[in-house]
């Protein structure tokens, strides 16, 4: 069970990164949550799970994410919580995984989710696929190499004129938290290219309406 020597790397310096003001959580309040978020060796080189969340759904309806929820109080913390979530929403096996370490919680206002980003190593790769279609559209494992093209890079303003990092993969428009989560795990992988700043694009009107929800 080798896990790469990037991503050992990179769990390291993540655990290190100072968070975001505009990330940290509050004193007290805020539920707790956890994703995965899995790489893996594919057919393109080292790749990442994603899942395109159900349209249907109550928060976030629509977005590109990484599998994850609450955590439950039978879990026992949000590395559990973690791996339940993503077998729970894309099939996932749990015994394919070996957990490198884990990033500083971060928070999430909208959904008021005090959030945990778990790295994986999936060294045995199972199949996977939409496997809870209330909560989840699709599954995709994106190659890394796509999502450091500086063609598949940008920036998006949101209505209230704030600005952050996206990707367009797979179909997939990549915003929101999982984007930023992308963009700093990039940035301490050693695999990330310098792409255009300036390009930024407002936030398209359907996204806008199903995140409004």
């Amino acid at each position: 069970m080798e896990v790469p020597g990037w991503l050992e790397t990179l769990a390291e310096r993540v655990a290190r990164t100072p968070v975001p003001l505009a990330l940290r959580p509050p004193e007290v309040g805020g539920r707790p949550a956890a994703v995965l978020m899995l790489f893996g060796e594919g057919p393109l080189g080292p790749d990442v799970l994603l899942i395109q969340r159900s349209s249907r759904g109550r928060r976030h309806a629509g977005q590109p994410a990484f599998p994850g929820g609450g955590v439950d109080p039978e879990d026992g913390g949000p590395i559990a919580a973690a791996l339940r979530e993503a077998e729970e929403e894309t099939g996932v096996d749990p015994a394919g995984v070996h957990v490198v370490g884990t990033m500083p919680e971060l928070y999430v206002w909208r959904s008021d989710n005090r959030v945990t980003p778990v790295l994986g190593w999936w060294h045995t790769p199972s199949a996977v696929h939409a496997a809870s279609p209330d909560e989840v559209e699709s599954v995709e494992r994106v190659p890394i190499s796509e999502l450091v093209d500086p063609a598949n890079r940008l920036s998006l303003r949101h209505p209230g004129g704030s600005a952050g990092p996206a990707f367009r993969v797979r179909g997939l428009l990549v915003w929101g938290f999982t984007a930023g989560v992308l963009d700093r795990v990039l940035a301490g992988s050693g695999f990330e290219l310098p792409w255009d700043r300036s390009r930024v694009e407002d936030l398209p009107p359907h996204v806008v309406n199903l995140a409004s929800r």
